[in-house]
């Protein structure tokens, strides 16, 4: 891959073989990672793909581990 400029920046054209299994689109935010003398890429989650998570996490807290905002914000 080449590093060219981007107006005032520095950008990376991401090979279409990386991009289809990330599974990107336009718009996606992605991290790079150093990972011992290596990058790695990742695809952060849309926020469809994060409401889907809450929504299934919704009412799994047992009600004895219910979290309270009193307790929450003591000292």
């Amino acid at each position: 891959m080449q590093v060219a400029r981007w107006g005032n920046s520095l950008a990376v054209r991401l090979p279409a073989e990386l991009v289809r299994e990330l599974g990107l689109k336009e718009g996606d935010q992605i991290d790079l990672v150093k990972d011992e003398g290596t990058l790695r890429v990742q695809r952060q989650p849309r926020a469809d793909e994060v409401l889907h998570r809450l929504r299934r996490f919704r009412g799994t807290l047992p009600a004895a581990e219910r979290l309270s905002r009193d307790a929450a914000h003591e000292r």
